[in-house]
């Protein structure tokens, strides 16, 4: 369908964002021309300042306005234990549960060789250097479940070792409310194997 040229880059600024195909993005760009100029204006002002005034924390690589970020400038966090994910969005998920105290160290991706990206195009060399302060007793390895995600674990964890600091991958099985019957058959192995003592 041909769409005036205006509506038509809308609707490729649209789809360039994850999960959305073009009948997604023409209805977004419609609701748009729906919208009251004002709210457009916020909008569009909401998009741009999220992209200029937001940075990575220099100490964790979380996002944030303000360097280094309110996690790691929190005094009362236990500086022990620092817990490592793939992204910002990991960090927020676990902060939302409450329960986690810690640090954390965001890689920005993991290991793929399909890919082209190694060790080194993530954020594990700033992860090493943190190590070397000795206040660090745990890493929790919170990688996706992913072949990549564990292969950046499995890494991780070789290079750890040998300083002596625990290191802990969390666990992978059933969610609370599933089914067995459900279920794929690496997530009951992984079940399996990571059951514990009642």
């Amino acid at each position: 369908m041909h769409y005036p040229e205006p509506i038509s880059k809308l609707i490729d600024s649209f789809m360039k964002l994850p999960g959305i195909g073009p009948k997604t993005a023409a209805r977004l760009a419609f609701h748009v021309l729906d919208m009251k100029e004002d709210t457009v204006l916020e909008f569009s002002k909401a998009l741009v300042d999220a992209k200029r005034d937001l940075t990575f924390c220099s100490v964790c690589g979380h996002i944030t306005d303000t360097d280094p970020c309110r996690i790691c400038k929190d005094e009362s966090r236990n500086r022990s234990m620092v817990c490592v994910v793939q992204e910002p969005k990991d960090v927020i998920a676990m902060e939302k549960m409450r329960d986690f105290n810690g640090l954390y160290h965001v890689l920005h991706g993991a290991i793929s060789p399909m890919d082209g990206i190694g060790p080194e195009d993530i954020n594990i060399p700033d992860l090493l250097k943190r190590l070397q302060d000795e206040t660090v007793q745990e890493v929790i390895l919170a990688t996706n479940p992913t072949i990549e995600g564990e292969a950046t674990a499995m890494y991780i964890s070789r290079l750890i070792k040998p300083s002596g600091i625990r290191t802990t991958r969390i666990a992978h099985g059933l969610p609370v409310g599933g089914d067995l019957e459900y279920a794929d058959e690496v997530t009951l192995s992984k079940a399996l194997e990571g059951r514990r003592e009642l």
